[in-house]
C-alpha cells in the first residue's frame, strides 16, 4: 500500500467525519446517515492500514476517530435539561390529562365516600364509642387537641419531609401495583377516605368541623388530588391488563408503565409542594381564610396546568411516554 496515495484518497472522508462529530446541534436525518456511512468506511480504512502499512501516527488518529464515531452511532441518547423542560411542560401534564376520565370520577366517588363515613360517625354515638373511649375522643377533638397539635408537633421542615414521604408511599403503591387489576389502588383509596371520614365525623360531632376543614383544606386539596391522579393512573394500568386495545398486552403494559414512571416523578414534585404547605402554612398563625386561600390557589394552579398545558400537549400527540426514538421497536398487531 502506498501510504501517501491512501491518505490523499481518503483524507476528505476522515475530515468530514470529524466535522460531523464536532457538531453540537442535533444532526439531520441525512447527516446521521452520512455519519454511519463514514464510520463504516473509516473502520475499514483502519483495518486496511493496520494490515498493510501500520503507520503509528495515522493509526492513532483513525483509532480515535473510529472510537468517537462508534460512540456517536451506538450510544443511547443522553438526557438533557431540554428533556426535563419538555417533561414538565408537555409530558407530565399530558399524561395527567389523558387519565382525567379515570382520576376525576375516582376523586368524586372517594370524597363522597369520605363524606358518608363522616356523616355516619357524626350521627351515631355508638360508632364513635367503637372508635375510642369518650375521654380519648374529647382529647382528640378539643381545642389544642390531637387533631390540631398534629400539624405543629414537629419542626416544620422535618414535618414536611415526613408528610412527603408518607404521601409518596401511597402514590407509589397506586402506580407500582396498579397492574394487579387495580385492587391495591382501591385499598389505598379506601384507607385514605376512611381516615378522612373519621376526622370529619369526630370533629363534626364535637361541633368543630369548621376547625378541621380549616386545617385540612390548605394542603389537602393538592395532596388528595395527587393521590387521586396516581389512583387513576393505577386503575388505567389495571384495565390495560384486561383490555390492551389494538396493541399487544405486552406493548400496552410497557407503554402505560413507562408513562406511570413519569407520573411518579411529576407527582413527587406536586407532593413536595403539598408537604411544604402542610409543614409551613397549615400550622402557621395565618387566619383560616388566608390558609385556605393558599390551598385553593395551589390547587387551581395545578388544575390549570393540567387542563391548559396538558390538553394542548395531548392534542399534539403527547402521551407521557418516552420518545419513539428511545423505545424498542414493536410489531403491529391486528385489533
Amino acid at each position: 500500500m502506498d501510504l501517501d496515495v491512501f491518505v490523499t484518497t481518503h483524507r476528505a472522508e476522515w475530515d468530514r467525519l470529524q466535522e460531523l462529530l464536532r457538531r453540537r446541534r442535533p444532526r439531520t436525518g441525512a447527516e446521521a446517515d452520512e455519519l454511519v456511512t463514514l464510520y463504516q468506511r473509516t473502520a475499514t480504512h483502519l483495518s486496511q492500514l493496520q494490515a498493510s502499512a501500520p503507520d503509528p501516527v495515522l493509526t492513532a488518529r483513525l483509532t480515535t476517530l473510529v472510537a468517537r464515531a462508534r460512540s456517536a452511532v451506538t450510544s443511547p441518547r443522553r438526557s438533557s435539561w431540554r428533556d426535563a423542560g419538555h417533561f414538565l411542560t408537555a409530558g407530565f401534564p399530558a399524561a395527567v390529562y389523558r387519565t382525567l376520565h379515570w382520576w376525576a370520577p375516582a376523586a368524586v366517588l372517594s370524597l363522597l365516600l369520605a363524606a358518608v363515613i363522616g356523616w355516619w360517625i357524626a350521627q351515631n354515638p355508638d360508632v364513635q364509642a367503637v372508635i375510642g373511649a369518650p375521654e380519648e375522643l374529647r382529647e382528640m377533638t378539643r381545642p389544642g387537641g390531637e387533631y390540631e397539635s398534629y400539624y405543629s408537633s414537629n419542626p416544620a421542615a422535618s414535618f414536611a419531609a415526613q408528610v412527603w414521604t408518607n404521601n409518596a408511599r401511597a402514590v407509589a403503591i397506586c402506580l407500582a401495583f396498579g397492574a394487579l387489576l387495580g385492587i391495591p389502588v382501591l385499598w389505598v383509596l379506601l384507607l385514605n377516605m376512611a381516615n378522612l371520614g373519621v376526622g370529619i365525623g369526630l370533629m363534626a360531632a364535637a361541633g368543630r368541623l369548621d376547625v378541621f376543614l380549616g386545617l385540612v383544606i390548605p394542603h389537602g386539596l393538592l395532596e388528595l388530588t395527587a393521590v387521586f391522579v396516581a389512583a387513576g393512573t393505577g386503575l388505567r394500568l389495571g384495565w390495560t391488563v384486561i383490555d390492551p386495545g389494538p396493541r399487544s398486552r405486552r406493548d400496552a403494559l410497557a407503554a402505560e408503565g413507562r408513562a406511570a414512571i413519569g407520573m411518579a416523578i411529576g407527582l413527587a414534585v406536586i407532593l413536595f409542594v403539598s408537604g411544604v404547605i402542610e409543614g409551613f402554612v397549615t400550622p402557621s398563625g395565618l387566619p383560616t381564610w388566608a390558609r385556605i386561600a393558599i390551598g385553593v390557589l395551589a390547587e387551581a394552579a395545578f388544575l390549570a396546568y393540567v387542563l391548559i398545558l396538558g390538553r394542548r400537549a395531548a392534542r399534539a400527540g403527547e402521551t407521557g411516554d418516552i420518545d419513539a426514538a428511545d423505545r424498542a421497536a414493536s410489531v403491529p398487531t391486528a385489533a
